[in-house]
């Protein structure tokens, strides 16, 4: 099986209160043959939870209704979705969000912009135990000449 076949067994939820953030990602996954799902806050992404066990979740942090990081802890909190992988999606890429995130349980860290070249290799790392892009990689992209 190569590294594309292995998306097509992914069920992923998508969660952004952003309609283009989640319109470019879940474009990109279904494009491989990942099964997307989509919320656009936290409230929404738990009832989906009550009908589907994802292979791992996408989660904006700042949302309304409700933000990412209770989103997290309501997730941790119920046993059948306790070892269901949870990767920050996020605009907070300043120095100590990584930290926090990594505090706060995500099983990864991927800041926006998203890199489309580089983001089922970030999304594989993450699930690998990885952190995806660091702050650091993040900074040097958007200070680099265009």
């Amino acid at each position: 099986m190569t590294d594309m076949d292995s998306v097509k067994q992914w069920t992923v939820l998508v969660v952004d209160d952003e309609p283009d953030n989640i319109g470019v990602v879940e474009k990109l996954l279904t494009f491989y043959g990942a099964k997307v799902w989509t919320a656009s806050n936290g409230m929404q992404a738990l009832q989906i939870l009550n009908e589907i066990t994802p292979s791992f979740i996408l989660l904006d942090l700042s949302m309304s209704v409700m933000d990412g990081w209770e989103t997290l802890k309501a997730i941790q909190a119920q046993q059948k979705l306790a070892q269901v992988p949870v990767i920050a999606l996020t605009a907070h890429a300043m120095s100590g969000d990584l930290e926090r995130v990594q505090a706060a349980g995500f099983n990864g860290y991927i800041p926006k912009p998203l890199r489309l070249a580089t983001f089922l290799m970030d999304i594989r790392q993450c699930l690998a135990g990885g952190q995806g892009r660091t702050t650091d990689e993040f900074r040097s992209v958007e200070s680099a000449p265009r």
